[in-house]
């Protein structure tokens, strides 16, 4: 249930880690937040990627994840570092993968913390460290009919 004030890094209590997925069907905000949910946590901060209508000036007009078999340990581990780095309460962070159009969730992360400025902290390292670490790429298709690997 976080890291002891006596003992930075010492866990106690249950896994903070309360979900971690990488899914092809669309996310829900409503499960994320429900997963981070506790009540010795004062701050909640959620970090949602959604699919733009733009890249680099040119129009997105959809785009597609696909991962490694190992994204869902390689996004678990991330978030365990996350859980010793701040003094998490709880955390969730779920990943799409498939053809998404504009508009469309690709990535929703929720850290809970007893207070918000670690909520928040937590939370960008979180994402952060999901989007340069986790072997997730993603293949944009563009209106002029060109197409990008990005992660890849």
């Amino acid at each position: 249930m976080g890291i002891t004030d006596d003992h930075p890094g010492e866990r106690t209590g249950p896994d903070p880690i309360r979900l971690v997925a990488i899914r092809d069907t669309p996310l829900s905000l409503d499960e994320v937040f429900a997963a981070v949910g506790d009540e010795a946590a004062g701050g909640t901060a959620l970090f949602v990627g959604t699919v733009r209508d733009h890249d680099g000036g040119a129009a997105v007009t959809g785009l597609g994840y696909s991962c490694h078999p190992t994204a869902e340990a390689e996004l678990r581990r991330t978030a365990a570092e996350i859980t010793v780095k701040y003094p998490v309460r709880a955390l969730a962070a779920v990943h799409r993968v498939g053809d998404l159009k504009v508009g469309d969730l690709a990535v929703v992360v929720a850290v809970a913390c007893a207070h918000r400025s670690d909520a928040f902290d937590a939370c960008r390292q979180l994402i952060d460290t999901l989007k340069h670490e986790v072997p997730i790429w993603k293949h944009q298709t563009f209106a002029d009919g060109t197409e990008d690997w990005v992660g890849a």
